[in-house]
């Protein structure tokens, strides 16, 4: 899909990012977010995206460079619920 490498501190750090945003937001971030919390170019954060999804179960809606599912999040609406601190608004894989 790509050519860059990724250490995994690099991976470390974007997955970090992602699971923060999500957290937070119940919304995965776009990759220009990413780009601006990592300080790497927009280019960089969408490859590390995609990266990160073909090492974990996480997968991007097909065809885009969005986030569907980072698990044990899905950023899209599923019939799994989840609250967190009595907040509302996650859904599950």
């Amino acid at each position: 899909m790509h050519d860059v490498e990724f250490t995994p501190a690099e991976r470390d750090r974007a997955y970090a990012a992602i699971m923060s945003r999500i957290v937070e937001t119940a919304q995965a971030p776009h990759f220009t977010e990413l780009a601006a919390e990592l300080d790497v170019d927009p280019e960089h954060a969408r490859l590390a995206m995609h990266d990160l999804c073909s090492v974990t179960p996480g997968w991007m809606h097909p065809g885009t460079d969005y986030l569907a599912s980072f698990p044990p999040f899905n950023v899209q609406p599923t019939q799994y619920r989840i609250t967190i601190d009595d907040r509302h608004g996650w859904f599950g894989q």
